[in-house]
């Protein structure tokens, strides 16, 4: 399939792709004037994955960004206040002050779960999501991000079984950004290609690359509109690399320097810069425009942010519980008697065409075993009769003791 992107919207990709690294920018100058309070994770080098991905959804999807996901937050509408007040906890952040790093959401509005600290559990809770829109008839489609570490967590295994047994309309994105911390994929995965994994579900998988922006979005459109049409869920892996430390005390001294200088040609900014002026989409009066925008932006934004208050000391015991604080009530967008008896009733048996013998299994198994032993037959009319040998016990046999005794 393919989505034509007009003049805009490859103009909108630039500009939340430079708006993400922009904002990251400044919080960097606030972290190092102790004005960020927790902690702070750079998405360097993985703005196309994060932008290409959300640009995708519609309205009425849900997402589940992770700590490095930013720029899916602005694609969905969070503004850059909310960020920098979030990351500095100030009274006017979107957890009043509560919390100091990128835990947030918006139910409400922004369709957004805030993320989970814990690797994974996001995977089982959108796919749970899924079902609730199919349920209520929504048609929505729910994401979430995941890395390449996170995704041997027994959560990830877990949720993605679920999702497959329950073709659970849900997009689940690996951004393979070649570490786990300071663990390289190839010590904790014994696979080249991480979209491998979906086999093992019966899924679909795409294998893309994240620092190719209209190929992040084409790739992610396709499979956001065929979990819509019934046919998830789909995994994406997207090979990027994660340019920072795991977060700003981290110098990342164990990553290669030519891998870091490998990826740095592959600057997903740099390459959109590239296409737009080969595609004749934009000229330099554009870009200088939107780059003061986006500057204008972030100082006002900013300021906004250093100047709201901290939250004040009896915050501190509000909020723990909800007390009748909101309403949950099921936004239902399909006649209800859908899926109640007599129409939703079926009958407690199931039709199975299969029926899990060890027939055919067997069968193929003697055929093999047949083919081996006329082989072998053929093979040992042709050889001298040999001395027989003592019978040898299954397993590795023992090699003679070398010099000093090692073996």
């Amino acid at each position: 399939m393919k989505f034509p992107l007009t003049r805009e919207q490859h103009l909108e990709l630039y500009y939340y792709m430079q708006l993400n690294r922009s904002l990251e920018d400044h919080m960097v100058r606030l972290f190092r004037q102790n004005k960020i309070v927790g902690g702070l994770y750079s998405s360097f080098g993985q703005e196309a994955t994060s932008v290409g991905t959300a640009y995708a959804l519609e309205k009425r999807d849900w997402m589940a960004p992770m700590i490095r996901n930013i720029g899916s937050l602005l694609v969905k509408g969070v503004p850059p206040r909310s960020i920098f007040t979030q990351h500095m906890a100030r009274y006017t952040s979107p957890t009043l002050g509560k919390d100091g790093t990128s835990h947030f959401g918006d139910l409400e509005n922004l369709h957004i779960v805030s993320p989970i600290s814990m690797l994974g559990d996001l995977i089982p809770v959108m796919t749970g999501l899924a079902m609730a829109g199919r349920y209520l008839g929504q048609k929505i489609v729910a994401m979430t991000w995941i890395g390449d570490g996170g995704s041997s967590t027994g959560a990830f295994h877990e949720g993605m079984n679920f999702a497959a047994a329950q073709r659970a309309p849900f997009v689940l994105v690996v951004e393979n950004n070649q570490w786990a911390y300071s663990t390289p994929v190839g010590r904790q995965v014994p696979l080249k290609n991480l979209v491998d994994r979906a086999k093992a579900y019966g899924v679909q998988g795409y294998i893309v690359d994240g620092n190719d922006i209209v190929a992040v979005y084409q790739t992610a459109k396709e499979a956001v509109e065929r979990c819509r049409a019934g046919e998830g869920p789909i995994l994406i892996e997207a090979k990027t690399m994660r340019m920072k430390g795991h977060a700003q005390h981290d110098p990342a001294e164990y990553v290669p320097k030519e891998m870091v200088a490998y990826w740095q040609a592959r600057d997903p900014i740099t390459l959109y810069e590239k296409y737009l002026t080969e595609q004749k989409l934009w000229d330099a009066k554009t870009k200088a425009e939107m780059d003061t925008h986006i500057e204008r932006l972030l100082q006002q934004e900013q300021e906004f942010a250093e100047n709201s208050p901290f939250p004040p000391p009896e915050l501190a015991e509000q909020g723990v519980y909800c007390e009748g604080c909101h309403e949950i009530k099921a936004k239902w967008e399909r006649p209800i008697k859908e899926v109640l008896p007599p129409k939703a009733s079926v009958k407690p048996n199931w039709t199975v065409e299969n029926f899990g013998g060890m027939d055919e299994a067997a069968a193929i198994t003697r055929q093999t075993a047949e083919g081996s032993s006329d082989d072998g037959a053929r093979r040992a009319a042709t050889r001298p009769a040999k001395k027989a040998s003592p019978v040898k016990m299954a397993g590795r046999a023992k090699a003679p003791a070398g010099p000093r005794g090692r073996r």
